[in-house]
């Protein structure tokens, strides 16, 4: 198993490495089919997702950064997904040649529209971004203001957007940078009463685990009072048809990030939905003055987007939840045997809607908790991050309580990795055993 390990994943010196293995695997997927030679169209996909190109520096050894393992899922701060090969491409090629910046950006958000069923789109620089420039096109459409009113002359404009008091989260800083103000409802009778002459926009956040009013009450107040409707959509895909569910809907906006399941570049994002309000989220964009003037988006992480929707639309929702299923399968494989061990698959409901392994067992018996586990993995020379509901007393994030849990997020695991995964909890659970 130890010569299989090395030839798979390339960690273990020897005459395979990680660059020739995979050079021979792509010449045997050529000759015999993706899906023949790795199992599925999933893993083919995730092993022809390397970076690694014979004569191109390592900077991240060069600078000094561990790569790792993402069991945890697709996190902002372990650098979201790895990008599909072709989108991979995709960005090389749009890096070696300049472009008008606006011109990309309308005819991305032209493309993006019919692909995605919508009247308009915007690519923003990650869904807070795209947050930002719904606030700014509602303040815009309000008030007839121009990029340069805002946020400074927001303070004596029409300025308030209705958030429901359990949607209210970390993000809302990119509301407020618009100048705007969220008056907090918590009751339908209280969200009816809030809307007045200075509204310009609400705001839903989808994964909220809290919150009276449902989608479509929410829907149907704010439009008695031509008041656009904002959703914060950011880490709910897959399903892959979310990305025209809410549209549908009726909600007037919605932002998903562009590097989590869509996995597009990690600083790129959405901002779907009527064009009229699209197109003064693209007036308050950058390279143009105003809010968004800092919230870039070079050439190559729009190209990468589009690239990236190109790849997702070929896609489909049960082959990648079948892989991420096998996967876990291999990890629960490895670890059957430790005491009192109880594997389960657990599937969020709205956010980050992909199996999980959940590994529950008695730390008791064992000797050893989750949270040390997590800790062990962190150590290692290629550390493994799992997901951060390991060992979490509360539930949140749409996973379960799980003080006596350790979570592995499988679907952004590349090939070999479930196998090194399952051994490096398996050595940690068995080391006072």
């Amino acid at each position: 198993m130890k010569e299989r390990f090395s030839m798979v994943t390339g960690y273990d010196s020897g005459m395979l490495t990680r660059r020739s293995f995979l050079r021979w695997s792509q010449s045997m997927m050529a000759m015999f089919g993706a899906g023949s030679l790795l199992g599925s169209p999933a893993e083919a996909i995730a092993a022809t997702s390397s970076t690694q190109t014979t004569g191109v520096d390592d900077y991240y050894a060069k600078l000094g950064v561990k790569k790792m393992i993402n069991a945890a899922g697709t996190y902002t701060m372990y650098t979201a997904a790895v990008m599909p090969l072709q989108v991979q491409r995709a960005v090389a090629e749009a890096a070696k040649h300049p472009v008008h910046l606006k011109d990309l950006q309308l005819r991305s958000g032209e493309y993006l529209a019919q692909k995605l069923r919508c009247e308009g789109a915007v690519v923003t620089c990650g869904a807070s971004s795209a947050l930002t420039l719904a606030t700014a096109a509602c303040v815009a459409s309000a008030n007839n203001a121009k990029p340069e009113d805002i946020p400074q002359n927001v303070g004596s404009m029409k300025n308030e957007v209705i958030v429901q008091k359990g949607h209210r989260y970390g993000y809302d800083h990119a509301i407020l940078l618009c100048g705007a103000k969220i008056v907090e409802v918590v009751t339908l009778e209280e969200y009816k009463r809030a809307f007045n002459s200075n509204t310009i926009m609400t705001n839903f956040f989808n994964a909220s685990e809290h919150g009276e009013i449902g989608h479509q009450q929410w829907l149907d107040v704010a439009h008695e009072h031509n008041v656009p409707c904002h959703i914060d959509a950011a880490a709910d895909m897959p399903p892959i048809s979310n990305l025209w569910k809410y549209t549908g809907m009726g909600f007037d906006l919605v932002c998903f990030s562009g590097g989590k399941g869509i996995r597009g570049p990690q600083n790129a994002g959405l901002l779907l939905g009527k064009k009229h309000l699209t197109d003064l989220a693209h007036e308050n964009n950058n390279p143009n003055e105003g809010v968004g003037r800092g919230m870039k988006v070079a050439k190559e992480q729009i190209v990468g987007m589009v690239a990236a929707i190109d790849w997702l639309l070929e896609q489909s929702d049960e082959t990648a939840a079948k892989e991420y299923v096998r996967r876990a399968n291999i990890i629960s494989g490895i670890v059957k045997d430790v005491p009192t061990m109880k594997p389960s698959i657990f599937t969020p409901e709205v956010a980050n809607h992909v199996p999980h392994l959940i590994l529950t067992y008695d730390p008791a018996v064992v000797g050893v908790t989750p949270k040390q586990v997590q800790e062990h993995l962190r150590s290692l020379d290629v550390p493994i991050e799992l997901n951060p509901s390991t060992g979490s007393t509360r539930a949140g994030n749409g996973m379960p309580a799980g003080p006596n849990s350790i979570v592995v997020g499988t679907w952004m695991l590349l090939p070999g990795e479930p196998e090194i995964v399952g051994r490096q909890i398996r050595s940690a659970l068995m080391k006072k055993s």
